[in-house]
């Protein structure tokens, strides 16, 4: 199978097609044929040797990836959630060796869920690590009630459009910050109010918050203590919450922390419900082909893409 592959950290130009042999699924595991795949910041991260570079690393080089949408070609013999021709999507080994950017993905059955008929595979890749990292905070870690205030910093890109969407299911009023380009996005995701960052100090127009969601980091992990509420909720997604915070987040009276994403067949499942319904509509920037995947890493890297970035084999 055609794989992509990085034999040391540095630039899109590293990443080179490669013959690897296909994946045999373990007994727990689907072999999924991957029909689109989806691309994040922590793709360019690792691909530049950190976050999880040396996780990564074998004998062939790292594999990246971790979004995949696509077919089950094979089952492990203890795999009883899925059979050969199902759609399937998910955010596979994360964290960990997800290998996704390959003609074949092996993958834990429950870390897959099935792919909603109402859309389609570039969609459902969209709608993976980028999906669950917003629902995983907004549900698991703050808990996010109806009426309650929620501040979603760059409001416009993967994990951020996506949270709007969720927040506002979940019967919150929703502020993202953005730019001024993307104030009608952000509104028509369901935002209640947009701030531009470019214009204003998001903690001079917004107060009372109940919860944050940061997927910034620095200055505007500091900064956004202040707007919360006492018994507020900060999560930064970027390890933004750093020991020096702590007596401003103990004076403030609220609970900060950093959070990674996780796979999560069950999850999955929830988003999966969403997608069919339509609550959650995944928005989609760029498309690129396989062979394209450098442009496809450029873009991410210029941290201005609206929605996601998705990469399609067939």
């Amino acid at each position: 199978m055609k794989a992509i592959v990085i034999q040391e950290p540095g630039g899109t130009e590293n990443l080179q097609v490669q013959e690897l042999l296909t994946p045999t699924p373990a007994p727990n595991e689907v072999l999924i044929e991957v029909v689109a795949l989806s691309i994040n910041p922590v793709d360019v991260k690792t691909r530049k040797g950190g976050s999880l570079y040396e996780k990564l690393k074998t004998e062939v080089g790292a594999v990246l990836g971790w979004d995949v949408s696509g077919r089950v070609a094979a089952v492990g013999n203890e795999v009883s959630r899925f059979a050969v021709g199902d759609e399937v999507f998910g955010m596979v080994n994360f964290p960990g060796n997800g290998k996704a950017y390959a003609e074949y993905v092996a993958a834990p059955e429950t870390h897959l869920a099935k792919k909603p008929s109402a859309i389609s595979h570039t969609e459902a890749a969209a709608a993976t690590l980028a999906a669950l990292t917003a629902w995983q905070v907004l549900v698991h870690e703050a808990n996010v009630q109806r009426g309650q205030r929620v501040l979603v910093h760059a409001a416009a890109g993967g994990v951020g459009h996506f949270a709007i969407q969720m927040a506002k299911h979940l019967g919150a009023t929703v502020i993202g910050t953005a730019s001024a380009a993307n104030e009608a996005f952000i509104l028509s995701l369901g935002a209640n109010e947009h701030i531009d960052y470019t214009r204003h100090n998001f903690e001079e127009v917004v107060q009372a918050v109940d919860v944050v969601l940061d997927p910034i980091g620095g200055e505007v992990t500091r900064r956004s203590v202040g707007v919360l509420k006492p018994g507020g909720v900060l999560i930064s997604i970027v390890g933004g919450v750093k020991d020096y915070l702590q007596p401003l987040i103990d004076e403030k009276g609220i609970r900060a922390s950093n959070y990674l994403v996780h796979s999560s067949g069950e999850d999955m499942e929830q988003l999966a419900q969403l997608l069919d319904t339509g609550v959650l509509k995944p928005v989609i920037s760029h498309q690129y082909s396989f062979d394209q995947i450098a442009a496809a890493h450029q873009q991410v890297e210029s941290t201005h893409t609206r929605g996601k970035v998705v990469v399609t084999l067939h």
